[in-house]
């Protein structure tokens, strides 16, 4: 992933240690069909919000008025009530500068084309103000402003008093709970935040590296709720739950804890009660003026807890933890938080973190997630993504940087889709690092305080969600000695016990030790038998824990295609291979397709067409990335330096792109989205390219027997060629067993297929998987020549047959029905060819008037058949995008045409 470029007064006291809790979810920023921002209306992004009364009330702002400070005179009149903010512009609630000019219709669709270059970058080198409205009906109670989120620094008006400063609101992560009870009154209040150009290579912030081109405002702006809480004297913060998890998962221990925090200039005696996971808790606080105290319960013991698992391993379940505290019998404030019992633990295996929950070891199958480009909270969105995770059969994302707010957390807790969260790599975050300060600035003083306030605001605000099992206190770097003590300082302080990873690279640091982790690359295209590999230590093969690899360009789908690139970029891109790819990457490093157009080229033959190239690209996805995780799961169980993790780079982009995906913007799957499927089914068959064997691979929780793994070897015309089916039992959670060993073949065609499947013990198939082969040149990696984003390639496989595959028919019928807000639409695809010709490569969308139906979660997808074979695939969608067409589904065949039939 990463190329090494460098690429006045205060009237109210400030508090930067506690978490947000139960934050509101602002208003979210839509793609349309064309993938332009649906602007919210003026009168609801720039709503005035009415104060909650009530002692423990809060409520997100649900919106600002946005200006350049270039255009502002008097920074104090700005947030005074009666301020005329004509003419600004109503942004959501969570908005950069630059997404809240989009949803005013400012420049065009940045994600087609080049429109994105539109936008003029020096309007972003000043501050910018955001500002809205507070009627408060009354002050009887304290009002706080509590968020974090901010990129990267900001003061903060109140009432045309300034009641904090950049220096103290600094950093993306920090916490911040301000109280503004002096500086409120009665009825007409504004709330103001001038927002100072955000700089990743200066600031302990997020940034983009080298997986997009960054955006011209550098994301500057708030891209979490900013809260606004109510109480009474007494506060109550960073409410929380430790647990702890007998080892035979019959019995847990609970610890609540919360920081009880007098605000008024009188001691007070609180009472704290409430439950946690339904069993009562209570107890009195003595509290001195201004005084904080952490208050620890008394253990509550849970008998047969109901144990938080990950998706496919049980269930995700969530207890409460509710607290109020009251003085003098009056409600002061509440607390509430909900928590999962799980243990989480990550010893080195071999050279790789083997993780385990709750007892159990699990290969950590998973991709790196990437919010949207402009940092856009969309619910629907994040939900789908991690559909696709659950639907693809991993169970992780890994967060590099750009963590996102609660509400995603909250939705990973309840899927069962697990999470690592960390710093990103290659910019301030990584100064003065243990390897020499690679990428990054050198820090100040200021930077090391900014580095573990954003360690203890990120650590409170994680910790009870079940779904985080570590955090990457680095990630192409370890820390220094000083920033890891300050990092594990901040965690220790915080309660959050997971795992704390030092790096996602193999460093060493004095603490932690050996990260576990390796960063091999590549991130360019290398061919399938690649992973495999285990001989080469600085290779990216199938060992150890990878926390971040891929082969590199992922070419989207045609329909994706036309959607964000002009008639000229479309030709380019599959005439050109070595022009500079605007929709690829930033970074020099990372801006051409020539490795992957060279390797498609050669393997596949030369195209004659645009569409004729995008097939063949999806082809050569789905082999790659089906190898890479078929590898990894066989070499699991291996007792010598097992594959105990894969983080596929990425997950998804943060834009249109052309790599580093596993579907696009548009939520379009290919090749490599159905490779991942195919290779990560529970129970499933696969070939090893380096060693001819067939094998089966259990995922499952109960072990398997009486399977029947069936392989077949087939020329291009059909003729037969080997056959073997051997009965074979897998032992449950990551167990393989070989069925058989292809032998060496004679008469072979010089691109050839193997089918392999495999039925339980009723007979029923479970694992269909074909693979397309050369008899004759191999492909062959030059290892000598082998760097930290790909390989040099000696000799490419012969693939080229396969565009001179005979034809032959394939009959298609589908049929819908709906259920609530859900349609599934079920297809039924058979060969009704009457020779020995396969249907190669059949692709089934959904289709509403031409145009995808997306997103979409398939049973299965990308499938071959042969004569008289028949499959029935399924899709589920939201009905509302059909967009009150009627669904068809189109179907595509390498060897067969496209047809389109009705699925009424």
């Amino acid at each position: 992933m990463k190329s090494r470029q460098k690429s006045p007064r205060t009237a109210v006291r400030l508090l930067t240690t506690t978490a947000l809790v139960g934050a509101v979810c602002g208003a979210a920023v839509l793609p349309q069909a064309n993938g332009a921002p649906t602007a919210p209306t003026a009168s609801k992004a720039a709503t005035s919000l009415t104060v909650p009364a009530a002692a423990g009330a809060e409520a997100a702002l649900p919106g600002y008025r946005i200006q350049s400070s270039a255009k502002v005179s008097d920074d104090a009149a700005v947030s005074k009530p009666d301020f005329p903010a004509d003419g600004w512009y109503p942004v959501s609630a969570r908005s950069t500068v630059f997404a809240g000019l989009l949803e005013n219709g400012k420049y065009p669709d940045p994600f087609y084309s080049t429109n994105l270059k539109s936008a003029d970058p020096a309007d972003f080198t000043v501050p910018w103000w955001y500002r809205t409205q507070l009627n408060v009906d009354s002050t009887a109670q304290r009002t706080y402003l509590d968020f974090s989120g901010v990129l990267s620094r900001a003061d903060v008006w109140v009432n045309g008093t300034k009641v904090a400063d950049s220096k103290q609101v600094v950093g993306s992560y920090t916490h911040h709970d301000l109280d503004i009870t002096s500086v409120v009154k009665p009825g007409a209040n504004a709330v103001a935040l001038k927002i100072y150009p955000n700089d990743p290579n200066r600031d302990l912030t997020m940034g983009w590296i080298d997986w997009a081109q960054t955006p011209p405002d550098k994301n500057m702006g708030i891209v979490r709720d900013v809260l606004v809480r109510r109480s009474g004297p007494v506060a109550l913060r960073g409410a929380h739950v430790n647990t702890k998890l007998a080892a035979d998962l019959k019995h847990a221990d609970l610890t609540a804890e919360v920081d009880v925090r007098n605000d008024s200039d009188a001691p007070v005696t609180t009472t704290v009660s409430g439950t946690v996971a339904g069993v009562a808790i209570s107890q009195n606080v003595s509290l001195a003026a201004k005084e904080k105290k952490n208050v620890s319960f008394p253990v509550v013991g849970l008998d047969n807890p109901d144990v938080w698992w990950p998706a496919g391993m049980g269930g995700q379940h969530r207890y409460d933890l509710k607290l109020a505290a009251t003085v003098n019998g009056a409600a002061s404030d509440d607390a509430a938080q909900k928590f999962g019992v799980r243990e989480v633990k990550a010893p080195i295996r071999g050279e790789g973190r083997q993780y385990s929950i709750n007892g159990k070891q699990l290969l950590i199958l998973g991709g790196g997630y990437s919010p949207d480009l402009f940092m856009r909270w969309d619910a629907a969105q994040a939900r789908t993504r991690l559909n696709y995770v659950l639907n693809m059969g991993l169970n992780t994302v890994r967060l590099e940087g750009h963590i996102e707010g609660d509400d995603f957390f909250d939705m990973a807790d309840e899927m069962g889709v697990l999470t690592m969260p960390g710093w990103e790599c290659c910019d301030k975050w990584e100064g003065e690092g243990n390897d020499g300060g690679e990428g990054g600035q050198k820090w100040t003083p200021e930077d090391y305080v900014t580095a573990k306030l954003s360690m203890t605001g990120e650590a409170e605000r994680l910790r009870n969600h079940p779904s985080v099992i570590s955090f990457h206190i680095g990630s192409d770097m370890a820390p220094n000695a000083t920033q890891e003590k300050n990092y594990l300082d901040a965690v220790k302080a915080a309660d959050f016990d997971v795992p704390i990873m030092n790096a996602a690279k193999t460093q060493t640091t004095p603490i932690i030790g050996k990260s576990g982790m390796k960063m091999n690359g590549p991130y360019e295209w290398i061919p399938p038998n690649y992973w495999y590999d285990k001989a080469h230590k600085k290779a990216g093969g199938a060992w150890g824990f990878n926390s971040e690899t891929s082969a590199g360009v992922n070419i989207p789908t045609l329909d994706t295609l036309k959607r964000m690139l002009s008639a000229g970029e479309l030709e380019a891109l599959w005439k050109n291979p070595k022009a500079v790819q605007y929709h690829r990457s930033q970074s020099t490093q990372f801006n051409t397709i020539e490795r992957f157009a060279n390797a498609l080229n050669n393997r596949y033959g030369k195209s004659s067409s645009l569409e004729e190239w995008v097939k063949k690209s999806q082809l050569a996805q789905y082999e790659n990335v089906r190898a890479e995780f078929e590898s990894h799961a066989r070499n699991y169980t291996d007792s010598s330096n097992p594959s105990t993790g894969l983080i596929y780079w990425m997950l998804n982009s943060p834009w249109t792109s052309l790599h580093w995906q596993l579907f696009d913007r548009y939520m379009d799957q290919g090749g490599a989205y159905f490779g991942v499927k195919k290779a990560n089914e529970p129970l499933h068959i696969q070939y090893s390219y380096d060693n001819n064997s067939v094998v089966v691979i259990n995922k499952n929780q109960s072990a398997a027997s009486g399977l029947k793994a069936t392989t077949k070897v087939y020329n291009l015309d059909g003729t037969e060629k080997y056959s073997k089916t051997a009965t074979v039992s897998v032992p449950a959670n990551g167990g393989k067993a070989t069925a058989t060993t292809i032998p060496s073949i004679s008469g072979l065609s010089a691109t050839y297929l193997v089918k392999l499947t495999l039925t339980d013990s009723s007979g029923k198939e479970v694992s269909r998987n074909v693979y397309w082969l050369s008899s004759g040149s191999k492909d062959e990696t030059n290892w000598s020549k082998t760097t930290w984003w790909g390989s040099e390639i000696k000799s490419y496989a012969d693939l080229s047959a396969l565009s001179k595959l005979a034809s032959t028919s394939v009959s298609a019928t589908a049929t819908s029905s709906t259920s609530g807000d859900r349609t599934t639409t079920t297809v039924t695809l058979k060969n009704t060819g009457t020779g020995k010709i396969p249907a190669f490569y059949l692709d089934a969308k959904v289709v509403s008037g031409g145009t995808p139906v997306l997103p979409v979660e398939w049973t299965d997808n990308a499938v071959s058949l042969w004569p008289g074979e028949q499959v029935t695939l399924t899709a589920t969608y939201r009905t509302a995008d059909l967009k009150g067409g009627a669904p068809s589904v189109r179907v595509t065949g390498q060897n067969t045409g496209t047809q389109t039939v009705p699925a009424k």
